[in-house]
């Protein structure tokens, strides 16, 4: 089975959860600068998610067409990682309406640290295509700890929400930027090796 009813799939899954997202956003009574700042926190919460989103919607976009097959472990994982991303337009609302509340903060980084675990578990499925190549073997693992890293990263945002929610924000602004550069293609990996 090929890969291109999952990556329709997952991309329309995706269009709604950015749907849902803008649906939560408030109007302001009026067009003060007063009843504006009121609705300010949502606004940037919507910001962010939404970069969040595009980011692991084209980070997803390029390795799903590593893959060689859409075989049930893909499948489940990859449904897996839709599960928590479908979470998303939650936990953005309930941080954009309490910005300052460690508990509403600390979920947020909770929901992202289980969508890089799905991630991880969708590139693991995707390197296992790929069992008889070693460099995309190594590109597949040079990738995987990226997922890693900000696994940790996000996992820190839950705990350190309790100490300042600053350095949450801090570290979801940071990883985003992190991965705002799509990972490069397995163009070179994919590749027979050469014969001589």
């Amino acid at each position: 089975m090929g890969t291109n009813r999952l990556e329709a799939f997952s991309d329309g899954v995706i269009a709604v959860i950015i749907t849902i997202m803008v649906l939560e956003l408030k109007v302001p009574r009026d067009a003060s600068l007063a009843s504006l700042r009121t609705v300010a926190p949502q606004f940037l919460s919507y910001v962010l998610s939404f970069a969040v989103i595009a980011i692991m919607w084209v980070n997803h976009h390029h390795f799903l067409h590593a893959a060689r097959r859409a075989d049930g472990r893909l499948l489940w994982t990859n449904n897996l990682l839709l599960f928590w991303m479908s979470l998303v337009p939650y936990v953005t609302a309930f941080m954009g309406n309490n910005y300052r509340d460690p508990r509403a903060v600390a979920l947020y980084g909770v929901v992202l640290s289980l969508c890089s675990v799905s991630f991880a578990l969708v590139r693991s499925a995707i390197a296992q295509h790929h069992r008889d190549n070693p460099d995309a073997l190594l590109y597949h693992r040079r990738m995987w700890l990226k997922n890693v890293y900000s696994l940790l990263l996000y996992m820190a945002s839950v705990v350190l929400a309790f100490v300042d929610v600053r350095i949450s924000y801090f570290i979801f602004v940071f990883v985003a930027l992190s991965y705002f550069l799509p990972e490069r293609k397995l163009a070179e990996a994919e590749a027979p090796p050469a014969r001589g």
